[in-house]
């Protein structure tokens, strides 16, 4: 009779404790994935913006050699000027006259070299060559290296002009570009690595053979960059 009562008393599709964690379980799991495949998604969304960029100037920097494709990356051009009268007291002081003779505002900071004065053979006499400057300028459409010796009337200029494809494989290698599109540049890179670990996990639906089986194989991946690495 008691037991009759107390079976009486539960109500009607109650489940007990033991056998509501299941439940819960998949539940949580459920809703992990699916704002598992919103975050693929959307990561996949933002990292297809830049990486049409990124690969098609990738296929033309990879098969520019083999396939030969005449491809004109830049217009160079060479020539002396005269710098003012009194010359320079430093090569910073030259890169400072050249960003402002040239308007050039380097998305980078400029690459200053200072060479010192050493002695050289001309036949069999031997001379001392002045202390040797060089300035490099870079952007993405443009650079600008300058040499120039001590005491010198003239500096040799190097102007390279980068045609489109120039200009979009400097942005692939992120030459004379700012802080800025180095972050957007990682920020593809990290998108393009968060989309094949949301995708593995999407494989696997967390399930843990799936699961075991993936750490499996990246570990023995790693495992044999590793070797391959060593005994290179």
């Amino acid at each position: 009779m008691s037991l009759q009562r107390n079976l009486a008393s539960e109500p009607a599709g109650a489940v007990a404790p033991g056998d509501a964690v299941p439940a819960e379980r998949r539940a949580r799991r459920l809703a992990f994935l699916k704002w598992l495949r919103l975050v693929h998604l959307y990561l996949g969304l933002w990292g297809a913006a830049l990486g049409l960029l990124f690969g098609a100037t990738g296929v033309v920097l990879n098969h520019r050699s083999i396939l030969k494709i005449p491809v004109e990356r830049n217009v160079q051009r060479v020539v002396q000027v005269a710098v003012p009268s009194g010359g320079f007291a430093s090569p910073d002081e030259l890169s400072r006259w050249l960003q402002a003779e040239l308007r050039f505002v380097p998305a980078q900071a400029p690459l200053v070299r200072r060479e010192p004065a050493k002695p050289v053979f001309w036949g069999e006499r031997e001379l001392v060559q002045p202390e040797r400057w060089s300035v490099s300028l870079q952007g993405p459409r443009r650079s600008v290296g300058a040499e120039h010796f001590a005491g010198n009337r003239f500096a040799t200029l190097t102007h390279n002009d980068a045609t489109l494809i120039g200009t979009l494989t400097r942005l692939h290698t992120a030459s004379g570009v700012d802080a800025a599109w180095v972050l957007l540049s990682d920020s593809i890179a990290g998108a393009l690595i968060a989309l094949c670990i949301s995708g593995l996990l999407l494989w696997t639906q967390l399930r843990a053979l799936r699961t075991a089986g993936v750490l499996t194989s990246a570990a023995a991946l790693l495992i044999a960059a590793a070797w391959f690495a060593g005994s290179t």
